[in-house]
């Protein structure tokens, strides 16, 4: 008898790990008859297949609380569940160590997603061992970039599978050809600049500022920084003390930011660690330019070390701030770059990823 699948992510936040997971859960839908979602994220059950059973906690309070709480609440029905039935096969997107203990405790299969590299989550003798130990024991490890899968064995001797982020780029041009009511661009013949990102230290959105603050008497340009988090008052307030408030602007989260990035010139991504980030390829599917650190992973995957845009050391603000300016004074070298990274696109077939997510889940049922 086969076995049914069940979907783990605890809190959906609207980011590149959920667009990644609607797509793959969809297609798995279409293929897989029996498919369940745990999550604590009722509001977003619209983004979903109607064939996908949801289990849910029974209030909404739990939806507003911390990552840690709906943990506890998703892990909780997850050993309801297959306490009740042992015929499922596990696909966890978040949480990953407390699901594979469950699922061996219950002697239930388990493949687990891995989203963003090891320097996210592994920083300490103790949490290191714990993982070493633990994420082995999952049946497959799943990550998005080849240089994750080597950061994984590397550190973990853990054999992951690298299957690559699967881009909708046809939904991408539609989404940004919807009219927006301000460009907020001002259309003076300066440097159009965007990121997109949650406020948090990953992201680093800080070393941006202080590169814009480095040239900003140098060259005319503007940013604009679309996201929400817990730094935003700390970007707000280095922004209002250097005086950066006639160029910089904070946009709130958008659930479609690509009107948005389809109006500036060039995008920054200044995060301190990724897995493999969406908005890079979404910015190229835009025929953005890409600035981006060279942290782990995905980004110099995507560039191609370079040959697709421009790599910055990671947190350095002066080396960013030279990146930019690079790009103004070499506009025929850079359209050249962004010409040779819209062509490497074709490694995030939609289709193509979209058949190895499930062939790799039917593998299990």
């Amino acid at each position: 008898m086969k076995k049914n699948v069940i979907i783990f992510i605890p809190s959906i936040e609207g980011g590149g790990v959920e667009k990644n997971l609607f797509l793959i859960s969809n297609y798995l839908a279409s293929k897989i008859e029996n498919i369940f979602l745990i999550t604590a994220s009722k509001k977003f059950k619209k983004n979903f297949d109607k064939r996908i059973s949801f289990i849910t906690p029974k209030y909404n309070y739990w939806d507003s609380g911390t990552r840690k709480i709906k943990y506890f609440i998703c892990i909780i029905l997850l050993i309801k569940k297959i306490f009740i039935n042992k015929n499922y096969v596990i696909f966890s997107f978040q949480a990953n160590l407390y699901c594979v203990i469950i699922a061996k405790l219950f002697n239930v299969k388990i493949i687990i997603r891995s989203n963003s590299s090891p320097e996210g989550w592994s920083k300490n003798f103790l949490k290191n061992l714990i993982f070493k130990i633990f994420l082995k024991k999952a049946d497959m490890t799943v990550v998005n970039s080849l240089d994750f899968k080597k950061k994984l064995y590397d550190k973990f001797n853990i054999k992951a599978k690298c299957i690559y982020n699967p881009l909708n780029i046809n939904e991408i041009i539609k989404l940004s050809n919807q009219k927006i009511k301000k460009t907020l661009f001002q259309n003076n013949g300066t440097l159009k600049l965007i990121n997109v990102g949650r406020y948090v230290d990953q992201k680093d959105q800080l070393t941006l500022l202080k590169a814009i603050n480095e040239i900003k008497d140098q060259v005319k340009i503007q940013l604009i920084i679309m996201g929400r988090g817990v730094k935003k008052e700390i970007l707000k307030e280095y922004i209002n003390k250097n005086q950066l408030n006639k160029i910089v602007k904070l946009v709130n989260f958008q659930n479609n930011p690509y009107p948005l990035i389809k109006k500036s010139t060039v995008f920054i991504l200044s995060s301190k660690y990724e897995g493999l980030p969406n908005v890079l390829l979404e910015a190229l599917v835009l025929n953005k330019f890409v600035i981006s650190s060279d942290c782990p992973t995905g980004p110099n995957e995507i560039l191609s070390k370079g040959k697709g845009g421009l790599l910055f050391k990671t947190s350095d603000f002066r080396n960013l701030a030279k990146k930019i300016l690079y790009y103004i004074n070499n506009k025929k070298i850079c359209n050249a770059k962004l010409k040779y990274a819209r062509k490497k696109l074709y490694r995030f077939s939609l289709n193509k990823n979209l058949k190895e997510y499930f062939d790799t889940v039917n593998e299990f049922i």
